[in-house]
Order: structure tokens, then sequence, then C-alpha cells
């Protein structure tokens, strides 16, 4: 308790010395530091990061702590006044049917489900341990287990650092957001899952994308949710036919991957962006931005556009995001956006379900972002991802060429591949399986009739780019007519 009031005190100093700084000025060095304000170097460590989570101070190993640029001033703040209405629709309480649950979570088991050893793991959804940053993690882990109170109750919403970098990180530089916007959750589906019942009352219709996740999906049919696919196509979501959807179902929420999503890889072009946004607020409906890719971008991918949440002053967004798809799957720590009345309903859920995200959990987390090895992890894990699409996308020329994407994303962690039409894609992944690669049908992608066969072919679950070259020639040899004709015409979804 003493530290952390040190901390806390130690903080609030040195944020009112910033004033005496321009941009880019070296601040004193630790030595300085803990001789001024008499105290340990474990209270300089945290402070300082403290400051950094804020975008205050910016810090460069082997070099000191610089001043950041200013943080600009917030626009003025949107009319969230309409959620009322949205979040008090379609109240009737609708029994839930029990039988979904298990039939919802065969797609998402079937990506966690992991092969013999001798099978080569095209499947998958998390990284393999040579990508995962395992030395940083235990660093990170070492150094959170000292910190005081490390293992005391943390506040429900999150501890107030981690906070404050999701804000700036979901954010941007236009200070949009705030620490009191964010909800810490334990990862991606543990926020998609509050965010579903927070958004929509049993019996009501919510509009996913066609395909999309398969456990978006398992999420909604759980909670007695109605999927209403919307097709997408080579830019996204189609977004004349997300009106048309919102006019015939009165939904509420969309939700939506506008980035590399999964599993066609698509990426939302400014004008539909704009568009899905209009869309939702002439319908008072919440957009549920799914940003699972964010630190998924390959070495050679052009600059990434910011989140819808960046964008959104009136609350319509609320925005997902998470650090274990980069990271590992042990790392739980994800983050709910939200503005406005909304933000209390999601609290209050998360609270019922879980009480709170453990807090060793959250200062590991906060360790490994703060610390000079995140950066390094990322630019290593784009290379990675970069080398691995190129030598899956080698393989497939070589030997599948017509099922080679028309665009192959340069972000995320998978291909979307079109099979001939007639093909039984279970029976293709059934014999894969037994010629020793294991791959996902594309059925359980979509919430009605898929409009064709399809496979999805993971390359991040591997140990390295040979195996992904002979996952693909061992699904060539265990369907060689996968190879003689192409997909069904133009139908590239």
């Amino acid at each position: 308790m003493q530290e952390r009031s040190s901390v806390a005190q130690l903080v609030t100093a040195l944020r009112n010395d910033l004033e005496r700084y321009s941009e880019g000025e070296k601040l004193p060095s630790s030595r300085e530091l803990v001789n001024r304000y008499r105290v340990s170097p474990v209270t300089v460590s945290r402070a300082v990061s403290a400051l950094a989570a804020e975008g205050l101070v910016v810090t460069r190993p082997g070099t000191g702590v610089f001043r950041s640029a200013p943080r600009r001033t917030p626009g003025a703040p949107g009319d969230v006044s309409w959620q009322d209405v949205a979040l008090s629709a379609d109240a009737s309480p609708v029994a839930v049917d029990a039988s979904t649950w298990s039939a919802g979570a065969d797609g998402v088991l079937a990506t966690l489900t992991a092969p013999p050893p001798e099978v080569i793991d095209l499947n998958g959804g998390y990284p393999h341990a040579t990508l995962q940053p395992e030395s940083a993690l235990a660093a990170a882990l070492a150094r959170a287990g000292r910190r005081p109170g490390a293992w005391s109750r943390p506040p429900v919403e999150g501890i107030a650092e981690l906070r404050h970098w999701f804000a700036r990180d979901v954010g941007g530089p236009n200070g949009r957001l705030s620490a009191s916007d964010v909800l810490i959750t334990a990862g991606g589906q543990s926020a998609l899952t509050t965010a579903l019942r927070a958004l929509a009352s049993p019996g009501a219709p919510v509009l996913v994308e066609s395909p999309t996740y398969p456990g978006v999906l398992a999420v909604a049919r759980a909670a007695g949710l109605r999927p209403v696919p919307v097709p997408v196509d080579a830019d996204g979501v189609r977004t004349d036919l997300l009106a048309e959807a919102f006019r015939a179902t009165r939904a509420r929420v969309f939700v939506c991957q506008p980035l590399f999503q999964n599993p066609t890889g698509a990426v939302l072009p400014p004008q539909r962006r704009q568009e899905v946004l209009r869309i939702a607020r002439a319908n008072n409906a919440f957009v549920l931005e799914d940003d699972f890719a964010r630190r998924l971008a390959h070495a050679d991918t052009p600059r990434l556009p910011p989140p819808l949440a960046a964008e959104d002053p009136d609350g319509v967004v609320v925005h997902v995001r998470s650090l274990t798809k980069a990271t590992s799957p042990s790392l739980r720590i994800g983050a709910l956006t939200a503005r406005g009345p909304v933000y209390e309903r999601l609290r209050a859920i998360q609270v019922v379900d879980s009480l709170f995200v453990p807090r060793p959990l959250q200062e590991t987390a906060l360790e490994l972002v703060g610390s000079p090895a995140w950066s390094r992890h990322l630019r290593t894990l784009a290379a990675a991802l970069r080398d691995r699409r190129t030598a899956a996308l080698a393989a497939l020329r070589e030997v599948l060429p017509h099922l080679v994407p028309d665009r192959c994303p340069r972000g995320g962690y998978h291909l979307w591949l079109r099979l001939p039409d007639g093909t039984d894609e279970n029976a293709v992944v059934t014999a894969a399986l037994r010629a020793g690669v294991a791959v996902t049908p594309g059925s359980p992608y979509f919430a009605a009739e898929p409009p064709g066969p399809r496979l999805r072919l993971s390359y991040v679950s591997t140990p390295g780019t040979g195996q992904i070259g002979e996952g693909v020639h061992r699904l060539h040899r265990a369907c060689p007519r996968l190879g003689d004709a192409p997909g069904g015409a133009g139908d590239r979804r």
C-alpha cells in the first residue's frame, strides 16, 4: 500500500514537471529521480510506465525517457441519447434452447482441437510457440509478480494503467477515447459474449457478416439471439444489403470485422466504413466491431485504417480488442470500448459473469506492452506472417493453382479457398486428415446455407514455413481432383 501511494505521488509530481519540458526533450535519468524524490528504483519504473501508458512520455531503452508530443484536444462529445431506445427495445423474455449451445460451439471447438503430432496443423487459430514472445512474456510475468499489490483485487473495470493503454491504442492520436470508456475483459471471446448479451435481448435478431467467425454465431445462439446473415464481397460487407437487413429485421446490432475479416480477409474501404456507421446511426443500432486482427498485419501491409470506434463520436460502435492472437492463447486479456449508457450495462454483465479479470494477468499484459520487447515482437511477427503467407500461396500455385484466392490478404493468418462446385468439403477435410493435414471446412462460417464449398487454410499453427508447404502437398495428394477445375463462376465470398 505504501509503495502504491509513493507511485501515485511520483506520477503526479512528474506529470506536473512535464510542463517544463518541450516535445522530445529528455527527462532526468532514473538515478536522478531516485535521488531527487527519495524513492526506490521500482517506484520510478512504475511511475514512468504509468506516464507512458497515458502517452505523456516515450521510453527509449539505453537512451532515456522523453516527453511525447502533446495530445490533441478531443472533439466535442457526441450525442449518445439514442442508446436509451436501442437498449430498451425487444426486451420481451424468450426461452433459450440449450441444444443450440453445443451445436453452435462445433466451429469453435474445431480450431481449438490439437491434431496428433504427425498431422500438420493448417486449422488452428492461435500462433505456434515459435511465433509467441515467450521470453518477453516470462520476463513480464516475473516483473508483474514483483509489483506491490499484484495479487490484490483489481477494480472491476480493470487496472487504470491498462485501460489508459487500450484507450490510446483504440482511439488513436485524436484522443477520442479515455480510460473511462474501457472495460478490461478475459480475451476477445469473453468480450463478444458480454457485448452481445448487453446489446440484444433473447429472441432478437442480430446482423452478422456472411461468412463470419463461428465464435460470433456460437455466442449469439447461446444467448438466444437470431443471427441474420448479410453477405460480404471482396471489399467486406455489402452496405446496400446491410441497410436492407436493418429495414427487414429492425435489428439493433450488427457484428463486423472491418479489418482482415475472418474468414475472407477483406478490409472495408473508406466509403463502406462511413456507410456502415451512417446506416447504423439511421437505425438507432450498435456496431459491434471485432478488431481481432489489428496486431496481425504483415510486414508488407500498407498503412492500416483506424478502428471504426476512432471515427465514432456518438457511441454507435462497441469495440473489441484482444492481445491474445498476437501473443499467446493463455494471455487472455482484451478490452471492450464503449461510450454512453451502454458502458454501464456491459460492466454490469461482466461483473455478474466473472467479477473481474485476475490482476496478475492484467499486470503482466501491462508490463509486456510497456516494454521495448513488445514493438520488437510485433515486427518479428509481421515478418513471419508475411513469410508464411508467401509459403502457403507458393505451394497452392504449385499443386492447387485453381484454389488461389483472387485477393490474398496481407493481414490475419489464413486463406479462404473456394472449392470446385459439387465438392463435398467435409469429405475433403476427412481425406486430408487421413493424409496427415488438418484443414477447416467452410460451412461453420455461415449463419445460413453456404453458397458453395470452401476451406479455410491457416498458416499460423505450424512450427515453420516448411510444414505449410508440405501440408498443402498432402492436401493435394489426398484430393488430387481439387486442382483440376476452378471454383464456381465469380462467387469468391
